[in-house]
C-alpha cells in the first residue's frame, strides 16, 4: 500500500473547478477527480486547524478527545491519567498509528501545524515528521521540496503514508508576484454584490469587510503581504480577497500537480491512492467573515474530500453527508484494517462496494476557536446555535436552506419555522447522547465561555469597542457592551 494525502489547508469546495467553481483555480485537481471519488457533503466534525486535525488523528469528535479551542484548557487532548499504560492510548489509536501497525506501512507528516499550534500530539505515529520552519506562512514550493526529496528517495519502497500539507489559500495571501493577477477579468462570485458589501460595511466583527485581517487594519501586514486586503470599502478592494483567496488555492494546485507528475516519473502512480482535502473551510464574506473561519456554518465546516484509488473506486460522486473521521474509517474498512473502538468515526465502506450513496442522517459541527457555535447539518438545512458570536451580533439562533441559498443570506429562524425545532431537537439529542463520554466530564463549550470564550476573542473586547466608537459605528458598541457585560 502506498499513500499520499494532500492536505491543503482552508480549502473550500466550491472554489475549486470539480465542485463547479467558475473561475479555473485548480487544473490539477480538476484532472485527478476524472480518475476519482468525490464527494460533496463531507464535513470536519470540529473546527478550526487544531481541533479538525486533532479530530482526525484521534478518529473522536472534540467533545470526546477534549480539543475544541485554540487556546485554554480545551486545546489539549485527555490524557490516560494513572491508567496510562507505556504507549498512551492516544498513539495505539492515532489515524498514522493504524497504518504503521497494522499495514505496517512507514508514516510520514510533511507539515509545520505541530508547530504552529503546539500541537504535538500531531506526532503521534509518524516515524518521519518534517517541519518547514514557518509556521504556516510557507509557500507550496518550499513544501513540495521535501515531499520529492522523500519520494525519490523511498517512494518506490512498498507500504507507506505520507501526509503532504500545503498552507497556501490560508491568509496572510502570499501567492508569489510572479504569478500575477490570473483571475483580474473574471467576475466574482455572483452572490457577492455592493448590496451585501454595503451591509457588511456597516456591520462588526474581526475579519468583517471593515476589518478583512482581524480586529484593525494592519498596514505592516499589508506591506509584508501585498496581496492581503485589509478592507473592503468598495467592490473593486472586496475583490482584492476573493483574488488572493483563489491565488492560494492555484499555488497548491499547481503543486498537487507537480506531485502527481513525480508519481508517475516513479512509476508508482497506478498503485498509490492519492486523497485530497482540508481541515476546514473559509468564509468568504458569508455571515461578513473575509478570509477566516470563525463559523460551525456550511462554509467553514464543509471540506473537499477527492479519493483516487481506481483498483476499489471508480470515477463519481457521492452526496450523501459524512463527518471527515467517516471518511477515515471507511479507508482503514476498506483496507481490511480495524478500525480502533475508541473512534467515532463510521465506516460505510459496505454501501460504497454495493454502489449505494449512503451517510449520516444528520451531523453536528462545533467551533469554539472563534464564535462558539455549533451546527447541525440536516435535509437541505443547517442549524446554528451560538454562545458566543465572535463579536458579529449574530442572533442565538440561525437557521440557512444551504441547498437554495448556498452562501447563508436568508435566516430563516423564525419561532413557527419548522426546520428550526428540528435542528434545535437534532442537536439537544446530540448533546445526550455524547455528554456522558464527554472527555472532561461536561459539554466544553460551557467550559469556553466560563474560561473566557473562544480563544481568539478573550481580551479584546474594550480595544475593539474603540475601533467602533472611532469608525462611527457606536451603535454597534453599544450592542456589544450590553450584549457581553463581563468581558468589560
Amino acid at each position: 500500500m502506498r499513500f499520499l494525502y494532500i492536505d491543503i489547508d482552508t480549502l473550500r469546495p466550491d472554489h475549486l473547478g470539480c465542485y463547479d467553481y467558475h473561475r479555473s483555480t485548480s487544473p490539477n485537481i480538476d484532472a485527478l477527480v476524472t480518475t476519482s471519488a468525490v464527494f460533496e457533503n463531507v464535513h470536519a466534525t470540529d473546527v478550526p486547524c487544531l481541533p479538525s486535525r486533532t479530530a482526525l488523528l484521534t478518529g473522536q469528535f472534540g467533545i470526546n478527545n477534549g480539543v475544541v479551542n485554540h487556546g485554554g484548557t480545551d486545546a489539549d487532548p485527555v490524557t490516560d491519567g494513572a491508567a496510562r499504560e507505556f504507549w498512551s492510548t492516544l498513539q495505539l489509536n492515532s489515524l498514522p498509528t493504524q497504518f504503521r501497525n497494522q499495514a505496517k506501512a512507514r508514516t510520514v507528516s510533511i507539515s509545520s501545524f505541530a508547530q504552529r499550534h503546539s500541537a504535538f500530539h500531531w506526532y503521534a505515529g509518524f516515524d518521519e515528521a518534517y517541519n518547514v520552519g514557518k509556521y504556516g506562512l510557507e509557500t507550496a514550493d518550499e513544501v513540495y521540496s521535501i515531499a520529492a526529496d522523500w519520494l525519490q528517495r523511498r517512494g518506490q519502497e512498498e507500504d507507506w503514508f505520507l501526509h503532504v500539507h500545503m498552507w497556501d489559500p490560508h491568509t496572510p495571501y502570499r501567492a508569489p508576484a510572479e504569478m500575477g493577477d490570473p483571475f483580474a477579468d473574471d467576475p466574482l462570485p455572483s452572490w457577492y454584490n455592493e448590496q451585501v458589501r454595503s451591509d457588511h460595511w456597516h456591520g462588526c466583527g474581526p475579519h468583517s469587510a471593515r476589518e478583512n485581517y482581524g480586529y484593525q487594519p494592519n498596514p505592516a501586514m499589508l506591506a509584508r503581504f501585498p496581496r492581503q486586503p485589509q478592507e473592503a470599502p468598495d467592490l473593486t478592494a472586496a475583490r482584492k480577497m476573493f483574488d488572493g483567496y483563489d491565488l492560494g488555492v492555484k499555488m497548491a494546485d499547481d503543486y498537487v500537480g507537480r506531485l502527481m507528475n513525480l508519481l508517475s516519473d516513479l512509476n508508482i502512480d497506478a498503485d498509490t491512492i492519492v486523497m485530497v482535502s482540508s481541515d476546514h473551510g473559509e468564509n468568504l464574506g458569508e455571515l461578513n467573515v473575509y478570509g477566516d473561519h470563525q463559523t460551525a456554518d456550511q462554509i467553514t465546516t464543509r471540506i473537499p474530500l477527492i479519493l483516487h484509488w481506481p483498483a476499489k473506486l471508480s470515477p463519481q460522486r457521492f452526496a450523501a453527508k459524512h463527518y471527515h473521521i467517516d471518511i477515515t474509517a471507511t479507508l482503514l474498512d476498506m483496507l481490511e484494517m480495524k478500525i480502533p473502538n475508541t473512534w467515532d468515526g463510521e465506516s460505510f465502506a459496505k454501501s460504497l462496494a454495493a454502489g449505494k450513496d449512503e451517510g449520516r442522517d444528520y451531523l453536528v459541527l462545533s467551533q469554539a476557536a472563534w464564535a462558539c457555535q455549533r451546527g447541525v447539518r440536516f435535509g437541505d438545512h443547517i442549524y446554528l446555535k451560538t454562545l458566543h458570536d465572535a463579536y458579529h451580533l449574530w442572533p442565538e439562533e440561525m437557521l440557512f436552506n444551504v441547498v437554495k441559498d448556498p452562501h447563508q443570506q436568508k435566516d430563516l429562524a423564525t419561532p413557527d419555522n419548522p426546520h428550526l425545532l428540528d435542528g434545535r431537537k437534532l442537536l439537544q439529542q446530540w448533546l445526550i447522547g455524547r455528554l456522558p463520554s464527554a472527555a472532561r466530564g461536561g459539554d466544553p463549550h460551557l467550559n469556553v465561555m466560563r474560561e473566557g470564550g473562544p480563544y481568539h476573542v478573550r481580551g479584546k473586547l474594550k480595544d475593539y469597542l474603540q475601533r467602533l466608537h472611532d469608525t462611527d459605528r457606536t451603535h454597534l458598541a453599544n450592542e456589544l457592551s450590553s450584549k457581553y457585560p463581563d468581558e468589560l
